[in-house]
């Protein structure tokens, strides 16, 4: 229902930005008749949805492929900056998640995701701090990346935010010192350098046109969302390559 309210307010407003050279007393009037046409053949208003699914379903398809022509060029970025913590180094097969501390699904598929660690040491993983659920996932972010330059137990500290509900800024700082971050690196003055990488990692974001987390990079693959299965694919076929 809110979607044909939805259209039939698009087609009101673009009727009557085409009518607007008549009489503006009309324009009730005009609307109205509009709204009722529409009202009484409602497959003027399923043929207009189909063709703008049809047409955002088109816009996703080139933003994909233009993300995935640009992977090549953005790949260190994505799997070599210094600064973000990685899992099993020595792995031969290099899988890339961007996540959000605060994103439900993110949470969800957490333990599966520390499952496959444990279970694969040729699997290198790379944690990508995205915070887009706003400031305490900031926080966090930041925290996560002070235990890491301190050397802690950024693993555990993935962990402990991923299964913290609610996520609070008090939490955040105490799981963050239990896992060895600086008390020092915690406060305001010292964001600095964390947000110049929090900057650098939304870059790859947005010109890989993820738009959501979780989203993860194996190889040439780009796999969004709560996709073990997609995921166990990706590595299969990296793993495929590998011998080949």
């Amino acid at each position: 229902m809110r979607r044909i309210d939805g259209l039939i307010t698009a087609l009101l407003a673009g009727l009557a930005l085409t009518a607007c050279q008549g009489k503006p007393a009309d324009d009730a009037a005009f609307g109205q008749r509009v709204r009722a046409y529409l009202l009484s053949h409602p497959e003027v208003l399923q043929e207009v949805s189909q063709k703008l699914d049809a047409k955002l379903a088109a816009n996703a398809d080139a933003e994909q492929r233009q993300a995935q022509a640009l992977l090549p060029s953005l790949r260190p970025g994505v799997e070599h900056d210094p600064d973000d913590f990685v899992a099993n180094p020595g792995g031969a097969i290099t899988v890339t998640e961007f996540y959000d501390y605060r994103c439900p699904h993110c949470a969800n598929v957490a333990p599966k995701l520390l499952a496959l660690i444990r279970a694969n040491p040729d699997v290198r993983f790379v944690f990508k701090e995205m915070p887009i659920f706003g400031p305490t996932s900031e926080h966090a972010a930041r925290a996560a990346l002070a235990v890491k330059r301190a050397g802690g137990d950024s693993l555990g500290a993935y962990a402990a935010f991923m299964q913290t509900r609610p996520l609070e800024d008090s939490a955040i700082d105490r799981i963050a010192l239990r896992m060895g971050a600086k008390r020092e690196d915690l406060a305001p003055d010292r964001k600095g350098a964390a947000d110049a990488h929090l900057a650098r990692t939304n870059v790859l974001f947005t010109k890989l046109a993820l738009g959501g987390t979780p989203a993860f990079i194996v190889g040439d693959e780009i796999i969004m969302g709560e996709d073990m299965e997609g995921l166990a694919q990706g590595l299969a076929k990296a793993r495929a390559r590998g011998k080949s």
